[in-house]
C-alpha cells in the first residue's frame, strides 16, 4: 500500500476501465513503461533522501550523546571513539581478536530501546571475535572472562551508514551490556 499513496487515482481508474472493456489504452506500452520507471525513480530518490536525512540526524544525535556520555564518571573513551564502563571486573583470560567467545548481551539504541538481547532469550551467544562489529572486536579484547562491561559504540564502529534490519537505523550509535562468559 505504501507505493500507491501518491498515484494519480483518476488516471489509474480510467486505465483499469479501458483495460477491462478491451479499449485501446491511451498510453502505449512504451509510455506506460516510461511512466512506471519515472515513478519508481522518483519514489526511490525520495526514499534515498529520507534515508540520507535520517542518517545525518542519527549521526548528529549519536555524536552529541557520546560527547555528553564521555563526561560521566567511570566512562573511558578509547582513541577509536569506543567508550566503555566496567560494570563488573574479573580476573579470567582476555580474548584475542581471533578468539571464539561466549557472551550474554543486551543491545540498546541511545534512546534506550532494546533491539536485541541474548539475556531475554536465555541463550548466550558464541562467535569468533573477528566476525562481529568493530566496536565488539575492540571492546571484548579489553575484558577478562567473567567481566561485564557496558559499551557505547559510535556508528562507524557499529553498523555504519547502512544500519541493520528494521531496528537499527543508518548511522546509529549503540549501547551494549556484555558479559564475557568464556
Amino acid at each position: 500500500a505504501e507505493t500507491l499513496k501518491d498515484i494519480n487515482l483518476e488516471a489509474f481508474i480510467q486505465g483499469l476501465k479501458q483495460g477491462s472493456t478491451g479499449q485501446k489504452a491511451s498510453l502505449t506500452e512504451q509510455e506506460m513503461a516510461q511512466a512506471l520507471t519515472l515513478y519508481k525513480k522518483r519514489n526511490e530518490s525520495k526514499q534515498l533522501e529520507q534515508f540520507k536525512s535520517l542518517a545525518a540526524e542519527n549521526l548528529k544525535a549519536g555524536e552529541a550523546y557520546l560527547i555528553e556520555n564521555a563526561k560521566k564518571a567511570g566512562v573511558i573513551t578509547r582513541p577509536s571513539g569506543l567508550q566503555y564502563q566496567v560494570l563488573k571486573s574479573a580476573t579470567g583470560k582476555t580474548p584475542k581478536a581471533t578468539s571464539k567467545v561466549t557472551v550474554d548481551y543486551e543491545g540498546r539504541l541511545i534512546d534506550n530501546t532494546v533491539f536485541d538481547s541474548s539475556i531475554s532469550r536465555g541463550q548466550p551467544v558464541e562467535f569468533p571475535l573477528n566476525q562481529v562489529i568493530p566496536g565488539w572486536t575492540e571492546g571484548l579484547q579489553l575484558m577478562q572472562e567473567g567481566a561485564k562491561y557496558r559499551f557505547f559504540i559510535p556508528a562507524k564502529l557499529a553498523y555504519g551508514e547502512m544500519g541493520s534490519g528494521d531496528s537499527i537505523g543508518p548511522n546509529s550509535a549503540l549501547i551494549f551490556d556484555v558479559e564475557l562468559l568464556k
